[in-house]
C-alpha cells in the first residue's frame, strides 16, 4: 500500500486532537509519502515540532521567519499532491475562509494550488455556531473537501453532537481516495466486493461455515475506495471492522449472499466475487437446539446455490466480473475452467496449500488468470495484493 513519490502537507493548528495528527503523519510515511508538517503557534503546544519531525524524517515548518523558510510556504502549497488540515480548528477555518494569512500555514493556504482537505476538530457549540458553518461552507465552495467532525468524547466530556475529529485511519482513507483518485479511472464507477464466509444453520445454536476471515475482501473494498470508485461491500459474518466509505450489506446464509449479489448487480461496472460462500447445506433446519445427549449425530447435506451462476443474468452489459477460485492441486487448469464456465472476465487463484495464502492470514499469494494471460503475484500483505488485482482489472476496462 504505497504513494511512493507522493507530497502531502499535513498542517496542525492548535487543539487537544493535536496527538492525532502524529498518527496521520506516521501513516502516510509508511505509505513512502513524503509529508511536510507545518505547525502553528498553538499546536506547538501541544505537541513539539521535534516529534513530526521524528516520524517524517522530514524538517517541520512552523513560523514565516525560520531560517531556510522564506519562500517555504508557497512552494510546499504549490508542489503538494493534497494539504490535510487535522486538527482544523474553529480560528484556522475562519481565518482560511476570510483569506486571512498571519502565520505560516494560513499564508500557505493563501498561495496553494494543490487541493485542501480539512478534518474539523473543536467544542460542539462551536461547530453548531453559525459562524463556523458559514465558514466552512465558503471553503467547501471553494473545493475543499472535509471530514467529519464526528459524535463522541470531547476534551471537556461526553457529547452527542458534532465535534470530534474523525480518527487518523478515516482522514487517511479520505487522503488516499484524494490523491488516487485524481486520475479518474474508477471515478463513477459503482464497485461491488463480496467477503467473508457464509454460514448455514444445523439448529439455532449450530452452522456449516468455514475458514474464511474476510480480509481479501475487505482489502478489495478498501482499494477500490481508495481509488475513487462507489464501493458496496456485501459481507459474511466477521469480526473485522467496515471499511470507511463503502456501503456495508452484512448477510449470513448463502441465499442472503446471493439476494444482495442479484440486487447490486444491475448498478455495478465492477463484481469482485471474493466471498467463500458454504458450499453445503443442512436439508433439514431443526426448529430447537439438538441435545448431545441423543447420541450420534447424522446430517443429510444438499449443495447451495453458485452465487455466479445464479445471478450471471443481472450483469449490467459492459462490466467487469471476476471471481476467486480456491485450489489444492492443478489450480491454473481448473481457474481457466471456471472463467469459462463462470462467464468471468478474471479469476484470482488461491493454492489452499500454500503457507501465508488462503485463509485466516493476513498476505496471500495469487495467480491472476485471464482468457489471455495469466500472472503470479508473489506473497505480501492483503491490501498490497488488493492494489495489484485493481491495477489488472484496469487493464480490462
Amino acid at each position: 500500500m504505497t504513494l511512493a513519490g507522493r507530497r502531502v502537507v499535513l498542517g496542525v493548528s492548535g487543539g487537544i486532537a493535536c496527538y492525532k495528527a502524529c498518527t496521520i503523519a506516521r501513516r502516510l510515511t509508511e505509505m513512502r509519502v513524503a509529508v511536510d508538517v507545518v505547525l502553528t503557534r498553538a499546536a506547538a503546544e501541544f505537541v513539539g515540532p521535534i516529534t513530526f519531525e521524528a516520524l517524517t524524517h522530514r524538517p517541520v515548518l512552523t513560523s514565516l521567519w525560520q531560517r531556510g523558510a522564506a519562500l517555504a510556504h508557497v512552494e510546499s502549497g504549490q508542489n503538494a499532491d493534497l494539504i490535510i488540515l487535522a486538527p482544523a480548528t474553529a480560528n484556522l477555518i475562519a481565518r482560511a475562509a476570510q483569506g486571512i494569512a498571519d502565520d505560516v500555514l494560513s499564508a500557505l493556504l493563501m498561495a496553494r494550488t494543490a487541493p485542501v482537505l480539512i478534518a474539523p476538530a473543536m467544542n460542539d457549540e462551536m461547530f453548531a455556531h453559525t459562524a463556523t458553518k458559514q465558514n466552512l461552507q465558503v471553503l467547501r465552495d471553494g473545493g475543499w473537501a472535509i471530514v467529519g467532525p464526528d459524535i463522541g468524547p470531547l476534551a471537556e466530556g461526553a457529547s452527542d453532537r458534532p465535534g470530534r475529529m474523525s480518527e487518523p485511519e478515516v482522514i487517511v482513507a479520505e487522503a488516499e481516495r484524494m490523491i488516487r483518485g485524481a486520475d479518474g479511472k474508477w471515478r463513477g464507477k459503482h464497485v461491488t466486493v463480496t467477503a467473508g464466509p457464509t454460514r448455514e444453520a444445523i439448529d439455532p445454536v449450530r452452522v456449516i461455515t468455514n475458514r474464511s476471515s474476510g480480509r481479501m475482501g475487505f482489502a478489495l473494498a478498501e482499494a477500490a475506495y481508495a481509488r475513487g470508485a462507489d464501493v458496496t461491500l456485501i459481507a459474511g459474518p466477521t469480526a473485522l471492522p467496515l471499511p470507511h466509505g463503502v456501503k456495508a450489506i452484512v448477510v449470513d446464509a448463502t441465499s442472503e449472499l446471493e439476494e444482495a449479489v442479484r440486487n447490486a448487480l444491475p448498478d455495478t461496472d465492477v463484481l469482485i466475487m471474493a466471498a467463500a460462500p458454504a458450499d453445503f447445506r443442512p436439508t433439514l433446519r431443526a426448529g430447537s437446539k439438538l441435545p448431545r445427549g441423543e447420541g450420534a449425530l447424522e446430517i443429510t447435506l444438499e449443495p447451495t446455490a453458485d452465487v455466479l451462476q445464479a445471478t450471471r443474468d443481472k450483469r449490467k452489459q459492459g462490466s467487469l466480473s471476476i471471481g476467486f477460485a480456491l485450489e489444492t492441486s492443478d489450480g491454473v487448469r481448473h481457474a481457466r475452467e471456471k472463467l469459462d464456465r463462470k462467464a468471468l472476465d478474471m479469476i484470482v487463484l488461491n493454492m489452499a496449500n500454500e503457507p501465508g495464502a488462503g485463509f485466516e492470514v493476513e498476505t496471500n499469494a495469487v495467480t491472476i488468470v485471464t482468457a489471455s494471460n495469466t500472472t503470479s503475484i508473489p506473497q505480501m500483505p492483503k491490501r498490497e495484493v488488493a492494489d495489484r488485482l485493481l491495477e489488472a482489472a484496469e487493464e480490462l476496462f
